[in-house]
């Protein structure tokens, strides 16, 4: 028989745990690659996988060597292009959740704190975005605002985005339960924007929640409304009720963004 001329075929019980190992490593990359510029670059890359494949079978000697030279060298490349993810991936294990829960953060407080303000800044028609930091570092946008060590209230958040405030024309961090920075410039979405209604506050919460994982939660000055960044998803229109909800569950803030489209759904 076939299996008794090949019994590498027949799995073993180390073989299922090897192959479940490697399908939860892939889909936690998957996971973590989806919604960003990486994701789009890796589909990329296995299209050129695939045409190389097609070249060798149909014998295309020229395409075959080109390609193969890229492979070759892709490897350096990747590093500098996946840099940002790789930085990301990083950030993340040395941010363990353990060490996250050792801190002793009230999330549930910060929650109601940034709810309260956001929902106060709203009826006043003032603008303002809020980062509030996950497992990813936000330490590379600190530089640009004015470091703080305050606790997060929904008193000191509305005060610094009164106009004409020295700090409120930037975005405030907030770690933990804690204001770290105000004034900080966010870096703006990469992607299209195809609703030209989305002013810099909007793009720049797409931006940062392209490159981590924060939660970004802005108001609109034009339009009073509220809107919540998560992964390079945004949610306008929300309440500071789903502002509450998204910072508090914040282990699972997608699931609350998930009828949204991939860049910015219309109020």
């Amino acid at each position: 028989m076939l299996l008794e001329r090949f019994p590498f075929l027949v799995p073993d019980v180390r073989d299922l745990i090897e192959i479940l190992i490697v399908a939860f490593v892939f889909y936690r990359l998957l996971l973590f690659l989806a919604g960003t510029r990486a994701f789009q670059i890796l589909l990329g890359l296995l299209l050129l996988v695939l045409v190389y494949f097609a070249a060798v079978i149909f014998r295309l000697d020229m395409i075959t060597t080109l390609l193969g030279l890229i492979f070759t060298y892709g490897a350096f490349a990747a590093v500098v292009v996946f840099q940002p993810e790789l930085r990301q991936a990083l950030a993340r294990l040395g941010r363990a959740r353990a060490i996250r829960f050792l801190a002793n953060t009230d999330q549930h407080a910060v929650a109601d704190e940034v709810a309260d303000a956001v929902s106060r800044l709203a009826r006043n028609g003032t603008g303002a975005i809020i980062a509030v930091e996950g497992e990813v570092s936000l330490n590379d946008y600190l530089e640009a605002g004015t470091e703080m060590q305050a606790n997060a209230s929904a008193d000191l958040l509305a005060t610094i985005f009164t106009p004409y405030s020295p700090l409120h024309d930037g975005a405030v961090i907030v770690r933990g339960n804690q204001i770290v920075a105000a004034g900080c410039v966010l870096p703006l979405t990469q992607f299209p924007v195809t609703d030209k209604s989305l002013g810099t506050r909007h793009r720049a919460a797409l931006g940062l929640s392209e490159e981590s994982d924060a939660i970004v939660v802005v108001v609109s000055e034009e339009t009073s409304k509220i809107s919540i960044a998560v992964r390079g998803m945004l949610r306008r229109g929300v309440t500071a009720d789903q502002v509450r909800e998204a910072l508090a569950g914040r282990s699972r803030p997608a699931l609350a963004l998930s009828e949204t489209s991939s860049k910015a759904s219309p109020a």
